[in-house]
């Protein structure tokens, strides 16, 4: 008996993080169940785009500050971080990691502590951990772009208010530079959610067929030999997406640059001519 289109969503709306059915449709495959089970695997592609792009934001900052230190000890391991990661394929990233944390023994003494590594080579984390640090790079460069943007009026007039060291970058170099970055940090958010689709060719497996939006788009693209049905719904649940990164950070640049004249509504205040 087939299950109707609200069966459906409650049998396999959460199967990708292991709740719902546990078997996968196998045949009579409909509409319901393709944008039920992509949109399900669109759970992860969010996980790994929101936890890459808040843990990379801090990480960011602070390789965009070393970028611009004095002391070469400092500068040169952060120029040659933003090198590699932006210079190297992110696939080749994803397989190179995945290499690497095969090759950690499978348990290690930490102060007295038995600690596995045999889920450094899950897709939650070891694929995380790429993206995070792919995405650190890109957004560090960008703000590293911005803070060298800054006008040398604003500095000065902050040093002539008495101003200095940590309190003048807290209080006008930070928000000018993520007040210059934001429009270019939007556009690596994006394309970060975007990336996050190279996680089903990298090598990291995903646990007891759970995995992200592209698993089950291919898995419906195999069985039913129709390519054209599956993927355009991975795109549009991409382009819901984008659209909701476009809103969020909208919101955020509007605050951001709340004090600009630009951004400043204009009142229109009736003022009678009482007295000609």
């Amino acid at each position: 008996m087939s299950m109707t289109c609200w069966e459906t969503i409650q049998a396999y709306g959460l199967r990708s993080i292991g709740l719902g059915e546990n078997l996968l449709p196998r045949s009579d495959f409909t509409l319901c169940q393709q944008f039920t089970l992509i949109g399900s695997g669109m759970l992860w592609n969010i996980y790994f785009g929101v936890l890459a792009l808040v843990a990379g934001f801090f990480l960011a900052n602070s390789i965009a500050l070393a970028k611009g230190a004095r002391n070469p000890l400092i500068r040169k391991p952060a120029e040659w971080y933003v090198f590699i990661f932006r210079g190297s394929p992110l696939f080749i990233q994803f397989f190179l990691a995945y290499e690497a944390l095969v090759l950690l023994p499978n348990e290690f003494t930490l102060f007295g502590v038995e600690v596995g590594t045999s889920w450094t080579t899950r897709a939650w984390a070891g694929a995380l951990l790429v993206l995070f640090l792919n995405t650190a790079a890109y957004s560090a460069e960008i703000f590293h772009g911005a803070l060298k943007s800054i006008p040398r009026g604003d500095l000065e007039a902050a040093e002539a208010y008495g101003l200095a060291g940590w309190k003048k970058f807290i209080r006008i170099e930070w928000p000018t530079m993520l007040r210059l970055a934001w429009p270019a940090y939007t556009n690596e958010a994006i394309f970060l959610f975007h990336a996050t689709t190279l996680v089903f060719f990298s090598g990291f497996p995903a646990f007891g067929q759970m995995g992200d939006a592209l698993y089950y788009a291919n898995y419906f693209a195999d069985k039913t030999f129709n390519p054209f049905i599956p993927y355009p719904i991975v795109a549009f649940y991409f382009i819901l997406l984008t659209l909701a990164v476009t809103f969020f950070y909208g919101r955020v640049n509007r605050h951001l640059n709340r004090h600009l004249p630009s951004n400043t509504r204009s009142r229109i205040r009736l003022r009678p001519q009482l007295i000609r």
